[in-house]
């Protein structure tokens, strides 16, 4: 057989030479490219006008023909069966139960995040909007017992205290370079406080009676986990397997069922067990053996070391990323525009048809939470604030100043999420339960109104630059 001349070798080198230049980089640049709809699911503000829209549909649905039917399916009975575990619940407690643990566990995930690398790990920085998070607790806390005291309604007395984060930062992205970088982390920060607040609040006040049993049960899922942790399992099945379990025995224990998903972030390795410093060596000794096995006229399917070499590879990126970090890109989305919007849906279902809006608006729950959000919220987070920095314990963050403040105390009465929830296990009677979740909505709806129209009057009157 005749040997390749010169040229013809010139020729495939010239070939292969274009390959990479022109074909290769595109492929690259294609796959790294973030998809439209990657864009739409990593935006806050679209997700928070999705579970608005959800709510709003919720009460369209409501006022309408089809409330029945839905009423119908909502409490159907279902039934979850995993071995010996048996759990019997309607769609709506699945929803208010099961899913929102995983929300919970998204928040928990949130919350250890900002504990590792973010906010939280500065205590004094930390301290300013942790604190304020604080008034912003007790203020609506106290606004609500005021119209509340001495009757039985007294016990929704934890439904104005909850910022609901997603939809409060979603407003405040509508102002733009109006609001500071630094305003914006220290509402973060101010609202994540806040979510531990109210977790602390829902796991100590809004339990039922407790099961001996099913506590002790529990708390060995949660000895359980740790020793997952102390043992260094950087795979994420495990932890998983696991928090269900204690899901299931939290549900039947008489604590919020919920709680498990914020039990389990906690255990979740932070860590990579990949040894960073020595990645990129080892990355360029297995690129080395990916080019030797790599055959230019074989199809991919043939070429068994090179597939192997490259899922050797995938496998150990895979490990790069530590697991709290990989179940919260694996549920962020499902959260985001499932889960809630599903949560929005089922609860705010406000039906309104015969509704006496006199005796609506007179009700002492609906006046309690309604001013404990719409007033308490600023209350509290403003005047906190304002005392820390007079008396010289905190600084304002630099670029944020009282009229940004005044924003975020205004903002912080957008309460749904959890308000929702503990409006649900505060009251028996549904009727209280109504005049709860219309104050809800109507506070949220004042508040972020009222936020947005001061910032912009604001900034017309006092000549405001743009922040930059």
């Amino acid at each position: 057989m005749d040997k390749p001349s010169p040229q013809m070798d010139s020729m495939d080198e010239t070939a292969r030479m274009r390959r990479l230049i022109y074909e290769e980089p595109r492929v690259i640049h294609r796959l790294d490219q973030r998809s439209t709809l990657e864009e739409i699911t990593s935006n806050g503000t679209i997700a928070a006008a999705v579970m608005v829209c959800a709510a709003l549909l919720a009460v369209i649905v409501a006022n309408s023909s089809a409330y029945d039917a839905v009423q119908a399916f909502v409490q159907a009975p279902l039934g979850l069966q995993i071995g010996p575990l048996w759990v019997s619940m309607s769609f709506e407690e699945f929803v208010n139960d099961f899913l929102m643990a995983i929300f919970f566990l998204l928040v928990g995930i949130e919350l250890k995040y900002e504990m590792t690398v973010g906010q939280l790990r500065k205590p004094r920085q930390a301290a300013l909007p942790m604190l304020a998070a604080c008034g912003g607790v007790a203020a609506p806390a106290i606004i609500y017992m005021l119209f509340n005291h001495g009757l039985s309604t007294a016990t929704g007395w934890a439904i104005p205290i909850a910022t609901d984060i997603a939809f409060a930062l979603g407003v405040m992205s509508l102002l733009g370079d109006r609001i500071a970088p630094e305003t914006k982390v220290f509402f973060q920060t101010l609202a994540i406080a806040d979510d531990i607040l109210a977790i602390v609040v829902l796991a100590l006040f809004y339990g039922q009676t407790l099961d001996v049993a099913w506590c002790a049960a529990s708390l060995l899922c949660v000895v359980a986990l740790a020793l997952l942790h102390r043992s260094r399992v950087y795979s994420a099945k495990p932890y998983m397997a696991v928090g269900f379990v204690l899901w299931v025995c939290m549900f039947n224990s008489g604590i919020h069922a919920t709680l498990a998903g914020v039990i389990l972030a906690f255990f979740l390795p932070s860590r990579s067990d990949v040894r960073l410093d020595s990645l990129h060596k080892w990355l360029t000794r297995r690129a080395r053996d990916l080019e030797d096995t790599y055959d230019d006229e074989t199809h991919v399917l043939g070429q068994h070391d090179f597939t192997e070499d490259a899922h050797h590879v995938e496998r150990v990126m895979h490990h790069v990323t530590p697991p709290l970090q990989r179940v919260e890109r694996d549920i962020a989305v499902p959260v985001n525009f499932v889960i809630l919007p599903l949560f929005a849906f089922m609860n705010a279902q406000i039906r309104l048809v015969g509704a006496d809006f006199g005796a609506l608006v007179a009700d002492p729950v609906t006046r309690g939470v309604y001013f404990g959000a719409v007033l308490g919220k600023p209350i509290g987070i403003i005047l906190v604030t304002f005392v820390l920095v007079k008396i010289g314990f905190a600084k304002l963050p630099r670029h944020v100043d009282w009229m940004q403040i005044v924003a975020v105390g205004i903002l912080g009465g957008l309460g749904f999420t959890m308000s929702i929830l503990i409006s649900g296990l505060a009251f028996s009677n549904p009727a209280e339960t109504m005049a709860a979740k219309c104050a809800i909505m109507a506070g949220s709806f004042t508040s972020s109104v009222v936020g947005l129209c001061f910032v912009f009057v604001a900034e017309k009157i006092l000549g405001r630059p743009k922040v930059e």
